[in-house]
C-alpha cells in the first residue's frame, strides 16, 4: 500500500527553544511531528506555579492526541475542529493536574497549534502565542492574542497598542490560558497554503524582543538560505536584544506542489 503524503507541497520545518538571558527556566515548550504536519507551541504562565510543567503537559497531550486518533485529512473544517478539540483536551488534561497537585495550583500555559493538511493548514491557539505568515513580501499575524490590551484595543478604547501601552497598559495580562478553567475560548481558523509562504509560530519572548519588520526581513531571505538559519538569527536576535524571557519557534516553509 502506498501511503499518501500528508501535503501536496514540499515542507520544511525547523524549530528552537532558549532559556534567553533573564529566566532562571525554560517554561515555554515546542513539539513538532513532520510526519504529522503538526507544530505546537505553548509558553507556561505562573511562576513558581509550575508553568513548565502546563506548557509540556499541552505539547504533549495535544501530540498524544494526534498519535492516537486519526488526523482529518480531506475535510478542512473538521480537521479545524479536531485542533479545537485537542487544545480542549490538553486544557482538561492541564486543570486537572493543576487540581491534583498542590505544587501546581495556579498553573496555566499559552498554546498555538498548526496542523498542515493537503493545501491547507488549520490552525489553533489560547493566549498571547502567535502565528504569522509571510507570503511574497507581506509579514501578516494571523492569531489574535487573548490578552488585555488586545481586548481594550478591539472595543475601542484605544486606536492601537502603542496607544494602549503609552497609556500603561501591560502587554502580559492574559484573558485567557489553558488550565485556568475546566473550559476555555479556543480560537481556530483555515488558512490556504501556497508555495513560498513561511509561517512562524512563537511565544511572545521573540514578540516582545524582536519587532515584526525585523522578523519579515529575516524570513525574506529564507529562500536564498536555510530554514534553521532563519531560527538561529531570530532566536540570537531575541537574545541580542535583551532576552527578557524565554523564546521558542517553529517554522514552516512551504516548497514546490509535488501533488
Amino acid at each position: 500500500m502506498v501511503r499518501r503524503p500528508i501535503s501536496a507541497f514540499e515542507l520544511e520545518f525547523a524549530w528552537r527553544t532558549d532559556q534567553g538571558r533573564v529566566r532562571s527556566r525554560n517554561e515555554d515548550a515546542v513539539v513538532v511531528h513532520p510526519e504529522w504536519g503538526l507544530v505546537v507551541v505553548a509558553d507556561g504562565v505562573g511562576g513558581a506555579s509550575a508553568g513548565d510543567v502546563a506548557s509540556r503537559l499541552a505539547t504533549e497531550t495535544i501530540s498524544e492526541r494526534f498519535g492516537r486518533l486519526t488526523t482529518p485529512r480531506s475535510d478542512p473544517e473538521k480537521a479545524r475542529l479536531y485542533v479545537e478539540a485537542a487544545v480542549e483536551e490538553a486544557n482538561i488534561s492541564i486543570w486537572r493536574h493543576s487540581k491534583q497537585r498542590t505544587e501546581c495550583t495556579g498553573m496555566g500555559t499559552t498554546v498555538v497549534v498548526g496542523s498542515l493538511g493537503w493545501d491547507w493548514m488549520a490552525f489553533a491557539h489560547v493566549g498571547d502565542s502567535r502565528i504569522y505568515r509571510q507570503r511574497e513580501g507581506e509579514f501578516v499575524q494571523l492569531s489574535r492574542d487573548h490578552s488585555f490590551i488586545q481586548e481594550v484595543v478591539d472595543q475601542g478604547f484605544f486606536t492601537s497598542r502603542e496607544d494602549a501601552r503609552r497609556y500603561g497598559i501591560g502587554e502580559n495580562i492574559l484573558t485567557r490560558a489553558l488550565g485556568s478553567a475546566p473550559g476555555v475560548g479556543v480560537s481556530s481558523d483555515l488558512v490556504e497554503l501556497q508555495s513560498g509562504d513561511v509561517f512562524v509560530f512563537c511565544t511572545d519572548g521573540l514578540t516582545g524582543m524582536v519587532p515584526e519588520d525585523w522578523m519579515r526581513q529575516i524570513l525574506m531571505v529564507v529562500g536564498e538560505n536555510s530554514l534553521d538559519a532563519a531560527a538561529d538569527a531570530l532566536i540570537r536576535m531575541a537574545n541580542e536584544r535583551g532576552g527578557a524571557d524565554n523564546i521558542t519557534l517553529a517554522l514552516v516553509k512551504v516548497g514546490e506542489r509535488i501533488g
